[in-house]
């Protein structure tokens, strides 16, 4: 069954779901992409035009939309006839688009933890201060709304659902490992909006240990890890989006997450920090001007999407699982790599992107099949991971399993 797709957002993120969804037209219907900036999805709608990438005919429009407005939001799925959406705009509008979603019937998707623009960091667990309080109202609307479909959080948790379900009685610990291994070329540069990575980092670092929240400093605990492809890797302990459903739902006792850092990105967020440049609050220049130093650094920093052209080498990004099977320890590790010049050969987009924006198709996809249409809100590990992780295997995120010595790709029917 075809279902007009919805697409919140213009950034790099929203081009390669753009792709994506015109590479699955004949499931997903008629595409729409809508930003408060109309020319970036116009230019997206171009892109995938000289991709040639629409597998049937069909329409892609672009749209302007303040996604805060919850009536414009409700007028434009209304007009284009959309029954999925698909929000990777700024972690900002995810109520006020899940609002729009549940008035008008739609399916809701996303990829990251709703944020409040005035506070970083908020107590743990982070859905339960804004998603999971509108579980009630989505079940009673009948409303399929996927929280956290990009890669990680995502994947990752599909990861450990596979995990849980197939390879262990009894799981200790999942330590979610990201490193990305490429080279943009630029001095500095984030590979996301720069506002939303910054206030990620800034902080406390929440972590799951011992069955409870326990917090540290960034930068403070680092641990380097010989992975697939990318060999060994520099990366620390950080707060991420999916401890914070994973601890709660599967019960697991310790879940951590590491990200990757060059001494460079170190060097450069620290003189940021301790100048005050990373802060969300205003700030009067001597000319009496007000101003918010986090989007200052935001605007003069390159555009993440900009990056895409001369971005070489790959990322991997996975869970390290440990527990008991059948009475015995076991370890395995679920991963991913993805090569940065091969995403942007296909889409126009660098790996980063290209990670976060495959998965929020295939949950669509799903959706439009009816496997996760579950008319209510569910994270990614309430929902069976094989139909998941079987599309995105063929869609170009293929997942593979190492343990011991044996390394092979996950095959899925």
């Amino acid at each position: 069954m075809k279902k007009n797709v919805l697409i919140i957002g213009a950034g790099g993120v929203a081009k390669v779901v753009a792709h994506k969804c015109a590479q699955n037209n004949d499931v997903l219907g008629d595409i729409h992409i809508a930003s408060r900036t109309v020319e970036k999805c116009r230019a997206i709608v171009a892109s995938v035009h000289e991709k040639r990438a629409l597998k049937t005919d069909g329409k892609i429009e672009a749209h302007a939309l303040d996604a805060m407005d919850v009536e414009a939001t409700k007028q434009l799925i209304e007009r284009t006839g959309a029954r999925i959406v698909i929000n990777v705009g700024s972690a900002f509008v995810n109520m006020s688009v899940l609002s729009a979603c549940i008035a008008t019937g739609a399916a809701y998707i996303d990829t990251a933890i709703h944020e409040d623009p005035l506070k970083i960091c908020e107590t743990p667990p982070w859905y339960a201060n804004y998603e999971w309080k509108r579980r009630e109202e989505c079940e009673q609307a009948g409303v399929t709304a996927i929280l956290g479909a990009g890669f990680d959080p995502g994947v990752v948790n599909a990861y450990a659902k596979l995990a849980y379900d197939e390879y262990f009685d009894r799981i200790d610990s999942i330590d979610i490992i990201d490193v990305n291994a490429g080279n943009h070329g630029r001095y500095f540069a984030t590979n996301f909006d720069p506002e939303i990575n910054f206030r990620e980092f800034t902080g406390q670092v929440w972590s799951w240990q011992d069955s409870k929240w326990i917090s540290n400093k960034m930068f403070e605990i680092r641990k380097d890890w010989d992975l697939p492809v990318v060999g060994t890797s520099q990366t620390y302990m950080t707060g991420h989006d999916e401890i914070h459903s994973l601890s709660q739902i599967l019960g697991v006792p310790n879940i951590r997450f590491w990200m990757g850092f060059g001494e460079r990105y170190i060097t450069v967020f620290t003189v940021l920090k301790n100048l005050g440049l990373l802060s969300e609050q205003p700030v009067t220049t001597a000319e009496g001007q007000e101003v918010v130093p986090l989007k200052v650094v935001k605007a003069v920093l390159p555009d993440p999407s900009s990056l895409a052209p001369d971005y070489t080498g790959k990322t991997c990004i996975g869970d390290l699982v440990k527990g008991e099977k059948d009475g015995k320890p076991r370890e395995i590790f679920i991963y991913n790599v993805a090569d940065h010049k091969e995403a942007y050969e296909e889409v126009g987009s660098q790996g980063i992107s290209y990670t976060a924006g495959v998965p929020p198709v295939a949950a669509a996809m799903l959706i439009a099949g009816g496997d996760w249409d579950v008319k209510k809100m569910a994270n990614i590990e309430e929902l069976p991971p094989q139909p998941f992780l079987g599309l995105l295997n063929r869609m170009g995120l293929p997942s593979r399993i190492r343990e011991d010595e044996n390394d092979q790709a996950l095959e899925f029917a």
